[in-house]
């Protein structure tokens, strides 16, 4: 008899699968180039839908201190878009609800400080939560405080006996990051009181269905997740959603707002919105998750034959973005050096390293002023118009851009 993954919320033997994208490196463990050939450690990376609660989740977990490392290579800060998202949304956190000096504010994942150093200049009191060393060190030297854990019950308890009860809990696209779900959101539950409120975004499964969004799966994302799986999960912790916001981050997300059960804030319409989408989708249901795998497959096929004949045809090819989302496209097709001849990012951490699986070497961005490629594959299709917008010179002189979800598109600035 086979054995079964249990769910990660519920229990249940995980028996519904929705892709399995083979065996991969993890997205965001950059391989230093003295170690160019060496092997890597590989995990399968096979997605499964929990038919009892409809949590979509990865069935096998890599280890979190593997992943969020003092060495972690991804900050915040180097997206302006992201940026002046998370401005936004302080902006109008504190014009909605009123933050002032006499209020705190709890970020967990807060990174390198990109979102709550807003908080800061409006004269907010803040606290971070944020397990990796690299990315700490810069957001304490941003002033803003930071606890350098993972959070859970444990410290939520700790936090709490220090009498340190935040007005407002927000973290961006941590949710999908833990392993124990369940002990994350026991942590909210015991660290929110009264009419304090809890804001989270993640990218929304629904918009990961439609668009077939399957290289937004790695390792480090243990969860994919829907406002009925969450809903569900909050429940059983005490809290409830009182309000939904469709945001068009990381190719379309969610910001849920969620409470107390016994807090004043009333359930806006917002909320019907979306499970009435969710429903019409038939998250609720087998048949709703059925043929992502199929659309997957389609999508790394036609990746794979424009870059072959892109190859055939002499063209030079190289890829904007050292996105996880990339590794796992690249890593899927089976695409190295002879498709795609270099990386570059922004960020330097990552800068003189290979993309884990793929070993293609990452460079600084002026290489492209150099190299004038054909083609540009813009690994984090979700940033397009901003990567375009950056290089728009290059297009003027011909190169073309490409993404790849939902389909294939070759484009010019």
């Amino acid at each position: 008899m086979t054995h079964l993954t249990p769910c990660r919320n519920c229990g249940a033997p995980l028996e519904l699968s929705l892709v399995d994208l083979g065996t991969q490196a993890v997205s965001n463990s950059y391989v230093p180039m003295e170690k160019a050939g060496q092997s890597e450690p590989k995990f399968p990376l096979h997605a499964k839908v929990c038919t009892n609660c409809w949590l979509v989740q990865i069935d096998t977990d890599v280890p979190a201190d593997d992943i969020f490392t003092g060495e972690y290579a991804y900050f915040s800060s180097f997206s302006s878009s992201w940026l002046a998202h998370s401005k936004a949304y302080v902006d109008r956190m504190i014009a909605e609800f009123g933050y002032g000096p006499d209020n705190l504010v709890v970020e967990i994942a807060s990174n390198d400080g990109y979102l709550l150093q807003y908080f800061v200049e409006a004269g907010v009191q803040v606290l971070g939560v944020e397990p990796s060393g690299s990315v700490a060190k810069v957001a304490r030297e941003r002033g803003v405080e930071t606890i350098e854990e993972f959070f859970g019950e444990r410290l939520a308890k700790a936090l709490v006996n220090e009498g340190r009860k935040p007005d407002l809990i927000c973290s961006a696209n941590v949710l999908a990051h833990v392993p124990d779900i369940n002990d994350f959101v026991a942590g909210l539950g015991q660290l929110l009181s009264g009419d304090a409120i809890y804001t989270v975004e993640f990218p929304h499964l629904l918009r990961m269905v439609q668009d077939c969004q399957f290289d937004t799966i790695y390792h480090e994302h243990y969860s994919y997740l829907s406002l009925l799986a969450v809903e569900g999960i909050f429940a059983k912790h005490g809290l409830r959603v009182f309000h939904v916001e469709e945001l068009p981050t990381h190719g379309g997300s969610l910001r849920v707002f969620a409470c107390q059960q016994d807090a004043s804030h009333g359930e806006r319409a917002s909320v019907a919105k979306t499970r009435a989408d969710e429903a019409e989708a038939r998250f609720d249901d087998a048949s709703g998750y059925a043929d992502f795998a199929d659309r997957a497959a389609a999508i790394r096929d036609g990746l794979l034959g424009f870059l072959k004949q892109a190859k055939a045809d002499g063209k030079t090819v190289a890829a904007y973005g050292a996105a996880a989302k990339g590794n796992t496209m690249l890593n899927f097709c089976g695409i190295g050096t002879n498709l795609i001849a270099y990386c570059v990012d922004r960020n330097p951490a990552k800068q003189g390293t290979l993309l884990p699986g793929s070993q293609i070497p990452v460079f600084d961005p002026e290489k492209l002023e150099i190299d004038r490629p054909d083609y540009i594959v813009i690994l984090p299709w979700n940033l397009k118009s901003e990567i375009a917008t950056q290089l728009a010179h290059l297009s003027a002189q011909g190169t073309e851009f490409v993404t790849h979800v939902p389909k294939i598109e070759v484009f010019r600035a």
